[in-house]
């Protein structure tokens, strides 16, 4: 026997009754009764699982199979069409990225929601506690790594084909990004005796860039002074303008059509006034448009001055 505030108590585990206990031991009413007890709150539980599991299951097929039905038309997401041959491919890229990360919110989302509904408090007794599930942790711990594998896969591989260049463009510009303007040389003029044509940028008059449709362009990328970011949303693509290292990329344009181009690296001052213009055009205007520029002829409308090397015109090196 031990004695606590007074009190005579049995030892743990004696089953006698405790000396000035006066409450009454709590009687089961249907043991008395001679009927078996029955585990209600279990079973309701129970069927309160099944409910909740059949439920997220049901909204899974129902979330797979309208992702199949409209497999045919999935939203570019905000993204433009685009006007080059890679288009597709990066655009096929950022709609499957997107897909996955919806999936992988939505098993987030019916999870965290199973979990509410089935594990809600009912009463004041403490759960079952469960540990160590070692199915689960290999689940949570295999599936991210799938998930990260293919995404690397799929990225690797359009990065191979994206970055790809061919030994003879037809066209070749040299884009030079200062601050805070753009200036693009046609690598491919002067050769017979003609000018070297250019367009360089001025304070409110973005530089116009000129290229035919259907022709391979191959982007040759400098800068004299700070990390710039050569950027047009129709290509759905940007590269950085790195000082000290030259950096190429090359597309076929498949649309004619102007379109905005950026500069897409917060590089100082007037960083958001390094627009500029990508103009493409059919491949004989195109050939007029060199043609004449190289000659000497008079600018088009709408393109700014385009000069010649050697005639004391303002580069990007100078500005």
């Amino acid at each position: 026997m031990r004695s606590s505030f007074g009190r005579t108590r049995p030892a743990r585990g004696s089953g006698r009754p405790v000396a000035g206990d006066t409450a009454p031991p709590a009687t089961d009413l249907s043991a008395a009764a001679g009927e078996p007890a029955t585990a209600s709150d279990g079973r309701d539980s129970g069927v309160s699982r099944g409910r909740a599991g059949r439920a997220l299951r049901l909204g899974a097929g129902l979330s797979v199979l309208a992702l199949t039905a409209t497999a045919c038309g999935v939203p570019n997401f905000g993204f433009p069409d685009g006007v080059t041959n890679h288009s597709a491919r990066i655009l096929n890229l950022w709609k499957g990225s997107a897909i996955a990360a919806l999936a992988v919110g939505v098993l987030v989302w019916g999870l965290i929601f199973y979990a509410i509904i089935a594990f809600r408090k009912r009463s004041e007794a403490l759960p079952r506690q469960v540990r160590y599930n070692l199915p689960v942790e290999v689940l949570y711990t295999v599936v991210p790594v799938v998930v990260v594998a293919g995404l690397f896969y799929y990225t690797a591989r359009d990065e191979i084909e994206i970055n790809k260049l061919s030994d003879d463009p037809d066209v070749t510009v040299n884009v030079v990004g200062f601050r805070w303007n753009w200036q693009f040389r046609y690598m491919d003029t002067g050769q017979s005796g003609g000018d070297v044509v250019e367009v360089t940028g001025q304070p409110g008059q973005p530089a116009v860039l000129v290229l035919p449709e259907g022709r391979t362009v191959q982007f040759v990328l400098t800068s004299p002074d700070v990390i710039h970011s050569f950027w047009v949303p129709e290509f759905l693509f940007k590269r950085d303008v790195v000082p000290g290292r030259i950096n190429r990329f090359e597309v076929t344009l498949t649309k004619t059509g102007t379109f905005i181009g950026r500069c897409a690296e917060l590089c100082g001052t007037d960083h958001d006034k390094m627009n500029f213009y990508v103009k493409v055009i059919p491949g004989d205007e195109y050939d007029r448009f060199i043609a004449e520029r190289e000659s000497g002829g008079a600018t088009a409308a709408g393109i700014p001055a385009l000069t010649s090397a050697g005639s004391g015109a303002t580069t990007g090196s100078e500005q």
